[in-house]
């Protein structure tokens, strides 16, 4: 039987927010400053700077997913993935000077550590997906037949 109760609703609307967050963050920073100044700017760094956010917001998703007992591999691996790729992003960063300025960002070592970072914001709008299509599952009226009395 899945736990559809107000708390499992709460838990995936709330975590579905948090987890979207950091990815509109810097969308509507860019556009504010896109109609203010007419000039694109764009800091694909906060994505990264928010983790503790999204962290937060896939906790909150996972802890819905396995009440409700829907979505469980996609959230939970897309957190892991975010997770890790942040991780090996920051590790690859130090290991190749890119962090404390010993090596100045080009090449393949910056490639390296943007396409981590790519690839973890691709994990947050994954498990972002999947919170939306959670909160969809949770929502949607049962469609169980009736019994006539």
């Amino acid at each position: 039987m899945k736990k559809m109760d107000n708390l499992t609703k709460v838990l995936a609307v709330v975590g579905t927010v948090l987890v979207w967050f950091p990815i509109l963050v810097p969308i509507l920073l860019s556009l504010n400053a896109f109609v203010a100044k007419h000039v694109f700017q764009f800091d694909y760094l906060i994505p990264a700077e928010l983790f503790p956010v999204a962290l937060a917001g896939g906790g909150l998703l996972v802890w819905a997913a396995l009440r409700a007992r829907m979505y469980r591999r996609i959230i939970g691996w897309s957190l892991g993935t975010a997770v890790g790729m942040l991780v090996i992003s920051q590790v690859l960063a130090v290991l190749t000077g890119l962090a404390s300025g010993e090596t100045e960002p080009v090449g393949w070592r910056w490639i390296l550590v943007l396409g981590s970072l790519g690839i973890y914001s691709l994990a947050l709008v994954v498990m972002g997906v999947g919170g939306v299509l959670l909160v969809r599952g949770l929502f949607k009226p049962s469609r169980l037949p009736t019994r006539a009395t």
